[in-house]
């Protein structure tokens, strides 16, 4: 063979796949007018690639004068549905193939391999006359199998079909007889990945019949496209097969998901076209379409195949449904970027996917207007409204997981759901922090903060607050949240929000001491109180009990209007030899995240009737 193997490998197959290998063997014993092929796998285990060998054998007309001539040429092929390259492919995986050839009355053995001479070879006579080819590939190159899936039997089964259905289709409809035996045979066994030895048998005479629609091409209106269809109902796991045929092979397409289709079903969709042709890339992997044309051809395939679908599996447009109703309740600021013809064909994650895709380019649209129209204005009032609902939304997981949390979880657990503990935050990183920091919780308008301290020391704050690093302060609050208008001005105030909590179940003493702490910060902040502070308020997150309302009502706390319990109370502090009162909010864990939900489904529904409105 006149050429470097090496790098015609390189250029011809630069992303190869073991199946490749498969797939041109069984493609060159087909059109040698094999009727039988037996693909034996043999591997002492998937540990040890270096065992493994493959033996590809069949009745076929043989590496005949005429056969082997077209062998040692690269190129050369007999049709335009042939590229005369596969076998470029077997040495990607292999060092080395023997081949053993029986036809009319000879016997052709050689070796396959990088330094490969057509004038080695060796003929004896075919005393049997019987034909018969053996390829045994040895000397497997990679270090590993890259999975079980590329050597099991019952999956080499199903993309061979999927690979070759037009040509099988043709050679049935021709009433041509082929079987092709798949085997494995391994000494070391895994059942749970369901690598065992095993065989499995393709019987062409017993594929499905296809029925045809012909299609409209949007492409040209001299490239008429052909839909041929089969859904039958067998016990079998459910196979789906969606592909481009062009050249004998298949080119897949991912229109329909598994996930959506009910077990139980064998489902065949391929598409024709004279377009096709003379497009498929020299590997045979893929076909090189203009992605305007691509999309064109999806659009028409994924409507009729939906109308199809659901003609024939009634069952599917329920579960469409369930998915379609799941994301609008999910996803609603999505609602309108769907598309409703791939619901019921591609899976939930992918329409999910393709929505937030569209929305992403409207707002970019937007965003990269000069000037916007009259239209675009509105559309970016929408846009906004969807952003703020995608926020409003992420609050609701946020609350979801108060409901969720252990009674015994320690404090630690309830803290980090509200502001992750050791966590600094400023103005400046308020978009960024915008989904760790769930101070919203307490009261919406705590997120207008300038800083947020989370299990930072009382020295933290105060120096925060005035500037001075020599303030020595002991105590660490839970959280604390300044506000300030305008914290570069020298003489600007600050408002200050302490919050202590309580783990759940704990005992009267250990709820009266978050009083004792709220009272212990409020001496510590009262020394720059008016001329730094001009409000402080405080917050106290807790389990309550029968016992402890008793406590509360003995020291003149009134319950508040909340979801669940909340007391307020003025608590005496004694500062510089005089008192002073400080309020103290106390809430129930329940009434904490129970008040939070009740105002986010507030803003929830205002946003949803806004866009139920839009769409009427």
């Amino acid at each position: 063979m006149q050429i470097n193997l090496k790098n015609a490998i390189r250029k011809f197959y630069p992303n190869p796949v073991l199946e490749q290998v498969y797939f041109e063997a069984i493609a060159n014993s087909i059109y040698a007018n094999a009727t039988e092929i037996d693909l034996i796998i043999n591997i002492e285990s998937y540990s040890k690639p270096d065992t493994f060998e493959l033996i590809i054998k069949d009745n076929g007309d043989g590496f005949n004068d005429r056969n082997f001539e077209k062998f040692c040429k690269l190129l050369e092929t007999d049709n335009e549905e042939h590229k005369g390259l596969g076998r470029l492919v077997f040495l990607n995986y292999f060092k080395d193939v023997k081949v053993v050839s029986k036809y009319n009355d000879e016997i052709r053995t050689f070796i396959y391999s990088q330094s490969f001479d057509e004038n080695k070879f060796e003929n004896k006579n075919n005393i049997n006359k019987e034909n018969q080819t053996v390829l045994h590939f040895k000397n497997y190159s990679k270090k590993t199998v890259y999975k079980y899936d590329f050597i099991k039997p019952s999956h080499l089964k199903f993309i061979i079909e999927l690979h070759f259905f037009p040509l099988f289709h043709q050679l049935k409809k021709d009433y041509k007889n082929l079987c092709i035996n798949i085997s494995l045979n391994t000494k070391e066994k895994n059942s749970s990945k369901g690598f065992y030895n095993d065989k499995q048998t393709i019987i062409v005479k017993e594929i499905p019949d296809l029925e045809l629609i012909k299609l409209p091409s949007s492409i040209s209106i001299f490239d008429e496209m052909e839909l041929f269809y089969s859904i039958e109902k067998n016990n079998e796991p459910t196979r789906i097969i969606t592909a481009i045929c062009a050249e004998g092979r298949t080119i897949p397409l991912d229109l329909i998901s598994k996930e959506n289709i009910p077990q139980g079903y064998r489902i065949v969709f391929l598409i024709y076209s004279k377009y096709f042709y003379g497009k498929v890339n020299d590997s045979i992997q893929d076909i090189e379409i203009k992605q305007h044309d691509f999309k064109s051809i999806k659009t028409i395939l994924i409507t009729k195949i939906n109308d199809i679908l659901k003609e024939r599996i009634p069952s599917i447009q329920e579960k469409n449904n369930q998915i379609k109703k799941n994301l609008m309740e999910k996803y609603p600021h999505y609602d309108g970027y769907f598309d409703n013809e791939t619901f019921g064909l591609i899976n939930r994650n992918k329409s999910l996917e393709i929505a937030q895709k569209r929305f992403f380019e409207a707002q970019r649209e937007i965003l990269e207007a000069t000037n916007l129209t009259e239209e675009q204005y509105e559309k970016s009032i929408e846009i906004s409204s969807r952003v703020l609902m995608e926020y409003i939304l992420y609050r609701n997981i946020t609350i979801e997981k108060l409901k969720k949390i252990n009674k015994d979880n320690i404090e630690a657990d309830i803290h980090n759901l509200i502001v992750p503990q050791y966590l600094q935050s400023n103005r400046d990183n308020f978009i960024n922090d915008i989904y760790v920091n769930n101070a919203w919780l307490l009261d919406d308008k705590f997120m207008t903060y300038s800083t947020i301290l989370s299990e930072k020391r009382m020295e933290d704050l105060i120096k925060t607050i005035v500037k001075d690093d020599r303030i020595k302060s002991d105590g660490r609050p839970d959280i604390s949240i300044i506000f300030s208008d305008n914290p570069e001005k020298p003489d600007n105030k600050v408002d200050v929000v302490i919050v202590e909590l309580k783990r759940l179940e704990t005992k009267l003493a250990e709820k009266e001491e978050v009083i004792s702490q709220l009272k212990q910060r409020a001496r510590r902040l009262l020394k720059y109180y008016p001329k730094k502070i001009q409000r402080i308020f405080f917050y106290g997150i807790l389990d309550f009990s029968s016992e402890f309302i008793d406590s509360l009502e003995e020291a003149d706390y009134f319950e508040i209007y909340s979801k669940d319990k909340a007391f307020y109370g003025e608590e005496k502090v004694k500062y510089e030899n005089k008192f002073t009162y400080i309020g103290v909010n106390l809430l129930s864990f329940d009434a904490f995240w129970k008040d939070a939900e009740s105002r986010n489904e507030t803003f929830l529904r205002i946003l949803k009737n806004s866009f139920m409105k839009n769409k009427t």
